[in-house]
């Protein structure tokens, strides 16, 4: 039998049979769609989380007061024996490596300007802070470079405070009262918008020292440290370790490197698109019996074809060929037709919510019909064994 043969052969099956042949292919496109919609989002989540935590830069190391234990938790300044402090920021400035140190604090105040009131987000900052986050200024600038006991009360306002307290005027060199205190406002910052549900758009930005004694806290919430590119991020975290326990006499805090936090988070994220995957492949399970069930059936009803085919000169090797050519064909135009169905719903969901992510990568597609193909060819092994073993005699014999 001619390799022509086989593939008129298994196109005629198809023509006889094309409601039987559409819904067993549909069950496999559901499963494949399924799939792809499934991934793609959680392909689009892992992107999205990722652009969030790397927008800043990714040579950024932190350091948080309090030591993570085995069996527990940072429990930040509350238990830590020596809180940070200014002081120890400023010691991190002078280590090899650093370019950029940013002593921080963070809290809620109320804001109020001209009779308007608004209750925002406050972050004490250091003055490298703009620099160290590649954060810009859209008009003044930040605080200058001076002492940090000294920090005058400046105050730079983020883009949606510009909007609601000072709408049409310019708000350079004018008074903000922040948590009842009178800061002479000094920059505007550009436009960022929300990282990680953080409004920064929603914020003010005052010095450090003044935010510590605003909000009544007794040291840093945290030290961010930006250091040179190229340099290797253990031999910083080290220094980094070795100066700070140096000089509080024990490793009362814990170092973070991005690059370690990202490792982690891309872990936990790949877990999570392969569980979203995994769920749209039960579908496949589904499709897989529908093969099974649906060739075992022409074997039993093409029997007379069988035996005129063997009586006519073919091998049982053709016969398996056959209907295990038949078996990938419905399953390919199945997973062909399922990944036309789950793009399609993954670019409308994206079009109609472009804040939504959603992101399909060209390996999951051709993972995708990989796998519809393969499960045809598990599926259609057996029924096709079975036509392949029948006696030529008696397949002619069958009604």
């Amino acid at each position: 039998m001619l390799f022509s043969d086989l593939i008129k052969l298994t196109i005629s099956s198809f023509l006889t049979y094309r409601m039987r042949s559409f819904l067993t292919g549909l069950g496999i496109a559901i499963g494949i769609a399924a799939v792809i919609l499934l991934t793609s989002i959680g392909d689009g989540l892992h992107q999205f989380v990722l652009s969030e935590f790397t927008q800043f830069g990714t040579n950024i190391i932190s350091v948080q007061p309090g030591k993570t234990q085995t069996l527990g938790a940072n429990v930040g300044i509350f238990g830590s024996v020596r809180p940070l402090s200014l002081s120890d920021a400023d010691l991190l400035r002078h280590l090899p490596y650093i370019e950029n140190v940013n002593p921080s604090v963070m809290g809620n105040v109320e804001l109020r300007v001209n009779g308007k009131t608004r209750r925002s987000t406050v972050f004490g900052e250091g003055r490298n802070f703009a620099s160290a986050f590649t954060m810009k200024v859209q008009s003044g600038s930040f605080w200058p470079d001076e002492d940090n006991e000294q920090a005058r009360a400046f105050v730079v306002i983020g883009a949606k405070i510009r909007q609601e307290l000072f709408a049409g005027e310019n708000p350079l060199g004018s008074y903000l009262r922040v948590g009842g205190q009178r800061y002479r406002v000094i920059g505007v910052m550009e436009p960022k918008g929300q990282v990680l549900g953080l409004d920064l758009d929603d914020a003010v930005f005052i010095p450090a020292a003044r935010a510590m004694e605003l909000l009544n806290r007794p040291g840093l919430m945290e030290i961010q440290v930006s250091y040179r590119a190229g340099a290797d991020v253990n031999d910083v975290l080290r220094i980094i370790t070795g100066r700070i326990k140096e000089r509080h006499g024990r490793e009362d805090f814990t170092v973070i490197s991005q690059a370690q936090a990202l490792d982690v988070l891309n872990s936990v994220l790949d877990v999570i698109t392969f569980a979203v995957g995994a769920l749209g492949g039960i579908s496949l399970l589904v499709g897989a019996v529908g093969i099974l069930t649906i060739m075992t059936m022409a074997v039993t009803e093409r029997t007379a074809e069988i035996g005129l085919l063997r009586a006519l000169g073919a091998q049982e090797k053709q016969v398996l060929i056959l209907f295990l050519g038949e078996a990938i064909m419905l399953s390919a135009l199945g997973g062909i037709m399922g990944l036309v169905v789950g793009i399609g719903i993954a670019q409308a969901v994206h079009f109609f919510a472009p804040l939504f992510p959603v992101h399909t990568p060209l390996l999951f597609v051709l993972l995708a019909e990989f796998t519809a193909v393969s499960i045809g060819l598990a599926a259609g092994v057996a029924p096709a064994m079975r036509a392949a073993r029948l006696d030529p005699v008696e397949a002619l014999h069958a009604e």
